[in-house]
């Protein structure tokens, strides 16, 4: 059959129609369709079946009488003629009839259209049959699919208009489907408490806590929920929902300085600086150290962490590391091959006279260490300073140490002592095998090297120094017997001091500490213009005269201090203090022999002279006074920290000194030095509490008035002078600071 033909045109591939006339009775069944279905000519498809598979209809009978007309292969109607449309009509099933007599049934007329029609091109049955093509079938479900779940959808919306997203979480807490205000009570109702939890934090490492309302973090509701977003439009997005769920997590509130302290408070407990892989010694054993690498908290990340992940109950706070660079390999390599033989056995180091010094395992951990080097080694290192300070007092006894040549003066001329050559172990040569006897397992033992030592000061060089005369020469008198113990000592102690061409003489880099463990006592000093006592006093006077040697000596100045206030046995603009750590004396030697200082002291004065070669002549002329300035009264309480003094005026003074060389007479130098003295204050020491008889004493009655009593008042006792209170005492200055006062009280 053909769409749009006039049906009696064969398909291609598919027999001609049969031949016009009457049909065999065999070829017509016995039973009839019971409705023939009216052919469907706009929806039937028209595929190509092969002859061999066409199957004659069943249920279509052809009307009755009805010829085909014949149609060649030719006969196909032409291009401007419109095809006609075949129709058959349903044929309603037949009345049972009674059984017919026995002859042969009328013939059946096939249609040719009928006979030879095709399979269902969807993959059915011929064209004309009942049954539904497959695709329409499947059309059918999808589209009652599609309704179904289009009256789903449209009911879910519904029931979740306004609620929060099905499948949405806070912090682990499932708020779907959930109107906001019920998700804000179930939110409060299970995270509200956790701001007062301590919440985990997870550094590198190490594992910490923070409290977040301490940290200033709290939960924004509204915000929270709102960060859930509406209801999907989406269906794929909504049919998802029902197995799945979406963190959303919480939106914090902040007090920015709160959460930075607390972050700040991590970051103190998480950096660290990398921790090299390294060996140590704990006593007689060596133990490795792990390496460790460094960490850096990111803080900015830190403080992002804490915000978003505190409510979950732990947070990840970002970290930087930074590597090591030496490894765990290699410090058990180090441990193996040097540090553990090192502290196997005693090195022992064999000296004179059957001596030896012995480097015991317990102390190698102070002379062996190790340091990290950039290709990832761990390389040892060996302090031999700290060797020689453990070996060197071992072998001390089989030394002769070396003696410089020095100078005798007692004779009245310089005589020469001639030094004396050491026999010295030279340490740093005997230690060059230090690395090799400690990583050894069995010879640890080796001789100590012995050289000679020259003196610093040989023989020759000291006759070399020209110290043959005196140079200068200066005496001072009138201190107490305190004061004269401590000025002899110091005289002893500088005694004999080289100055070579060029050096510096420092008074107190020269004597040392001068306190009761090297014999010094207390004596009167100075004490802001007031008399006291201290351990060492009377130095200045030692001072003063060793100034004025090295004065008329040539010598130069390198710094002093007068006396803040002028003692009057000591030439004006022409003195020195000192004060041991605070303020000294020093001269330097200008000329090109030496100088040799000769001090002692008598029980009244002391003497100061510099031997050397005289060069040069020193004139000294003092100005007159200048300025005067009264002094102050200060009342002090009586008692022993209270001296009397009569004070003292202060004033200006200016010295010149003028230097000549011997040899040509010409003026080398000509120095004005001008001081500025302090006066002295008046001290008086006046009790504080009035005398007792006087305080228990009754207050005379008033006097009555003149018109009523012609008697003299009652006499009554003397009345105290009052009570001046005593003014705060200045500032105390160095103590070595004399003035004008009883010669016994100073310093």
């Amino acid at each position: 059959m053909s769409i749009g033909g006039d049906g009696t045109e064969p398909r291609k591939g598919q027999e001609p129609p049969a031949p016009e006339g009457p049909v065999p009775e065999d070829s017509v069944e016995d039973t009839q369709p019971e409705e023939v279905l009216p052919y469907d000519a706009v929806t039937e498809a028209i595929t190509v079946v092969p002859p061999e598979n066409v199957v004659p209809p069943e249920n279509v009978v052809p009307p009755e009488n009805v010829v085909p007309p014949e149609r060649t292969s030719s006969s196909r109607p032409s291009q401007d003629e419109e095809p006609a449309t075949e129709a058959y009509s349903a044929v309603p099933p037949r009345p049972a009839e009674p059984a017919a007599a026995p002859g042969p049934p009328d013939p059946p007329i096939a249609s040719p259209d009928e006979s030879s029609a095709a399979p269902d091109p969807a993959g059915g049955g011929p064209v004309g049959s009942d049954e539904k093509p497959p695709w329409v079938k499947a059309a059918v479900l999808a589209g009652a699919a599609v309704a179904i779940l289009a009256v789903f959808y449209t009911a879910d919306w519904l029931s979740s208009s306004g609620a929060v997203p099905r499948g949405v979480t806070v912090a682990g807490v499932d708020v779907g489907s959930l109107s906001h205000e019920d998700a804000e009570a179930k939110l409060r109702s299970e995270l509200g408490a956790r701001v007062e939890q301590p919440v985990v934090v997870e550094a590198g490492d190490l594992d910490l806590e923070f409290v977040p309302a301490a940290a200033g973090l709290g939960v924004d509701w509204n915000a929270t929920l709102d960060r859930a977003g509406s209801q999907p439009i989406n269906p794929f997005t909504r049919v998802s929902s029902f197995f799945g769920h979406r963190e959303i997590g919480v939106q914090s509130t902040v007090d920015v300085a709160a959460l930075d302290a607390t972050v700040e408070s991590i970051r103190a407990q998480t950096d660290r600086a990398p921790v090299e892989g390294d060996i140590v010694f704990e006593g007689a054993t060596a133990v490795g150290v792990a390496p460790a690498p460094g960490l850096a908290l990111d803080v900015a990340g830190a403080r992002e962490a804490m915000q978003k992940r505190w409510a979950f109950g732990d947070v990840a706070v970002p970290v930087e590391t930074a590597d090591v660079t030496v490894h765990q390999d290699e410090v058990d390599r180090v441990l193996t091959e040097i540090a553990e033989p090192a502290v196997s056995a005693p090195v022992v180091f064999t000296g004179k006279n059957a001596a030896a010094a012995v480097l015991t395992p317990e102390v190698v951990g102070q002379v062996v260490s190790f340091e990290p080097g950039e290709d990832g080694s761990l390389a040892a290192r060996y302090d031999n300073d700290a060797a020689i300070r453990i070996l060197a007092p071992q072998l001390a006894a089989t030394e002769t140490v070396a003696k410089d040549a020095s100078f005798v003066l007692g004779s009245g001329a310089p005589t020469i002592v001639p030094g004396v050559v050491g026999d010295m172990v030279q340490w740093p040569v005997t230690l060059e095998q230090l690395p090799t006897l400690l990583a050894s397992s069995d010879a640890r033992t080796t001789a100590a090297v012995y050289a000679p030592a020259p003196p610093a000061l040989t023989t020759e060089g000291a006759q070399a120094l020209g110290i043959k005369e005196v140079v200068a020469e200066y005496t001072t008198g009138g201190f107490e017997y305190a004061s004269g113990v401590n000025i002899g000592l110091t005289a002893d102690i500088v005694n004999g001091a080289l100055v070579k061409p060029g050096d510096t003489f420092s008074l107190n880099g020269y004597t040392g500490p001068r306190g009761t463990a090297q014999g010094f006592v207390e004596s009167g000093i100075i004490d802001n213009g007031r008399p006291d006592r201290a351990v060492g006093g009377g130095i200045s006077q030692f001072a003063t005269t060793l100034y004025n040697a090295s004065y008329f000596g040539g010598m130069e100045d390198a710094g002093h201090t007068e006396h803040s206030y002028y003692i009057s046995r000591y030439p004006e603009a022409r003195e020195a203090t000192v004060f041991e750590g605070a303020i000294d004396l020093k001269f330097t030697n200008p000329s090109k022999t030496g100088i040799v200082i000769e001090s002692f002291g008598t029980g009244s004065d002391v003497t100061v002279r510099l031997w050397g070669t005289k060069t040069v002549e020193v004139e000294s002329s003092t100005g007159p006074r200048t300025n005067p300035t009264s002094p102050n009264t200060v009342t002090l309480p009586a008692g022993d920290q209270c001296v009397p003094s009569g004070g003292g005026p202060g004033f200006t003074a200016s010295n010149t000194r003028v230097i000549t060389d011997i040899a040509s007479g010409k003026e080398i130098s000509r120095e004005t030095r001008t001081v500025k003295y302090d006066p002295i204050p008046i001290v008086k020491c006046q009790s504080r509490e009035p005398d007792p008889k006087t305080a228990d004493a009754p207050q005379p009655a008033p006097a009555p008035p003149a018109a009523e009593s012609a008697a003299p008042p009652a006499a009554g006792p003397a009345a105290e002078p009052a009570v001046v209170p005593p003014a705060d005492p200045p500032a105390a200055e160095p103590a070595e600071q004399p003035a004008a006062l009883p010669e016994s009280s100073e310093n």
